[in-house]
């Protein structure tokens, strides 16, 4: 979600305008082209060439799929055991018309969680009315323990909540300023409202207009000429104003929604909506098959990077051929609930999904238990778990980030901390060389951070056949996941233990001086010190590495298939 602050608005246009663009299949480039992509395009040209691969399903746990984007469609999963529209669970799974998936944030009747609370929210609202009257001096020493939770929580909530408020008047304000600014051009312009760009991008756009320098004016000026920049369709000041306040609104839905829903714990989903029982971590059946929701931009977007149809000369490419996505809807615009996660990636292991792609993540847990039960269910299952790292720019071995791939300590005597052996976790690549090469608001960790994938400015699909580029850790996973379905598609024998030890020794080792992530460039540090492997995905090398590895998982004669 959003949240640009009237002071920040005009930078944040400015910023925009003045990006460097990258070219659309960068992901897919290497470093001899230039750039730190995954090297795909050479690896089908050069190793894989015409050898035919097995199909693999790739499960999207994400907002939701467009299933009917024209440069998707072909590549959905169908469940073959469902007849759509027919209202019965035909293959006797417990979900009915499970054709492309499942929603687990749906209610029966055909509504869908949009907006949704935080964890630290809905934490908060599970101990305020045990605690928002207690007297810390009368508490046990048990109780006090989760009573200083509660204060934690409280507090963070609360000053969130403060800070909505106040954006809120500060867009409110920054509207106001500039739309008067706007009102002065549009009334100067008179009988040459579509002489905007002409004006605008003149030496003195006030002395074109016989107007006298004022503080709204300038702003408007500013602004407008950012706007310009950022759309070539724009050719009125009409269109300009609507262009303007079509910004500003959304602005204020972000701010508004985090009052209302985000930062609110009045608000409960579960009882208005989804209608589940909550509190029964081991519910599986409940949602429904609406796989793509109301708001299916990020998982529409997330898709065509793992899988969108090549070679058809529209949109992009997906890294991965040979590949059926899987639709399973759990995150809204909030934080993603523990049940949620865990119900959909024992759906999507249940379904046939060779990989799961997880692009969310939060910094509280409700359910730990339940999501690390699935995971442990994954491998059981043989099945890749890929996950983004996160955006806010820290260090993942020293603040919480869930989920994770940490499943507890284990041992009689001497107990040590154990990890899920089919989970790759993903920080975020520019497509920018030396210092500029790993994004700025990439998490990182050299423990808990796997390797480095594409993840800015990837140009992929959108909802209603539209396409554009995001950026993000959510699209660096889908990068990896996608090099790891293409693996998974010429040496099926390799067990998904396998696969990811592949990933990993197969990267590009990268030793360079970059800007670490989350101090905008004031502190610099080795390549090599902001993940376990030290390097950048590679499908090259990640091929010519299983071209050598003998695989340990037992496949049908027909099945096999090489490269």
């Amino acid at each position: 979600m959003k949240s640009i602050l009237f002071t920040a608005l005009l930078l944040s246009f400015t910023f925009l305008s003045n990006a460097q663009m990258a070219p659309k299949n960068w992901y897919h480039m290497d470093a001899t082209e230039g750039y730190n992509g995954t090297s795909s395009s050479k690896a089908f040209k050069e190793i894989i060439k015409d050898k035919i691969g097995k199909t693999v399903v790739v499960a999207i746990i994400d907002s939701g799929i467009d299933v009917e984007h024209e440069d998707l469609k072909a590549n959905i999963w169908k469940n073959p055991g469902e007849v759509a529209g027919n209202g019965i669970d035909d293959d006797k799974n417990g979900y009915i018309d499970d054709v492309h998936g499942w929603n687990f944030i749906g209610g029966p009747d055909g509504k869908n969680v949009g907006p949704e609370t935080y964890e630290v929210t809905r934490l908060y609202s599970s101990l305020r009315y045990k605690y928002e009257n207690a007297d810390p001096a009368l508490l046990s020493k048990e109780q006090k323990v989760e009573y200083e939770k509660y204060v934690t929580y409280k507090t963070q909530v609360e000053s969130e909540r403060q800070k909505a408020t106040e954006e809120l008047g500060q867009i409110a304000a920054f509207e106001t300023q500039v739309l008067n600014g706007m009102n002065q051009l549009e009334t100067a312009m008179g009988e040459r409202p579509n002489d905007i760009k002409v004006i605008l991008n003149s030496e003195n756009p006030l002395k074109e207009l016989n107007l006298n320098e004022n503080a709204e004016l300038s702003m408007a000026i500013n602004v407008a000429k950012q706007v310009l920049k950022q759309s070539d369709e724009i050719t009125t000041i009409h269109q300009l104003k609507e262009e303007l306040v079509t910004i500003l609104e959304e602005e204020k839905k972000g701010a508004q929604n985090k009052l209302d829903y985000a930062y609110n714990p009045d608000y409960d989903s579960r009882k208005l909506i989804v209608k589940d029982n909550y509190s029964d971590s081991n519910e599986r059946i409940y949602g429904n098959n609406d796989v793509e929701g109301p708001d299916a931009l990020h998982g529409t977007h997330v898709a065509g990077i793992v899988g969108a149809v090549v070679g058809n000369e529209i949109g992009n490419d997906g890294v991965a051929r040979n590949v059926k996505l899987m639709s399973v809807r759990a995150v809204p615009d909030g934080d993603e609930r523990d049940k949620d996660v865990a119900n959909a990636i024992r759906y999507a292991v249940d379904n046939g999904a060779s990989i799961i792609n997880m692009s969310f993540g939060k910094g509280y847990s409700w359910d730990k238990k339940a999501v690390d039960e699935a995971v442990k269910y994954a491998a059981k299952h043989d099945v890749l778990l890929v996950h983004a790292a996160g955006n806010s720019g820290q260090d993942n071995d020293k603040t919480d980030n869930f989920p994770n791939d940490y499943l507890g300590k284990h041992g009689f005597i001497f107990k040590k901390k154990c990890h899920a052996d089919n989970w790759l976790e993903v920080g975020a690549l520019s497509f920018k060389p030396g210092e500029d090469m790993v994004a700025g608001f990439s998490n990182y960790g050299k423990d808990n951070v796997d390797l480095f994938s594409p993840g800015v400015q990837i140009y992929a699909t959108t909802p209603g056949d539209q396409y554009q580029y995001l950026q993000g850790t959510s699209m660096a996973s889908p990068a990896a996941a996608g090099v790891a379905a293409v693996i998974r598609s010429y040496y099926p024998s390799l067990t998904a233990k396998q696969v990811k030890e592949i990933l990993m020794k197969s990267v590009k080792p990268l030793s360079d001086v970059v800007k670490k992530p989350g101090t905008k460039g004031a502190t610099k540090v080795p390549f090599n010190e902001l993940s376990v492997s030290g390097g950048t995905i590679n499908l090259y090398s990640a091929l010519q590495l299983a071209a050598k590895t003998k695989g340990k998982k037992k496949i049908k004669e027909e099945n096999k298939q090489g490269a």
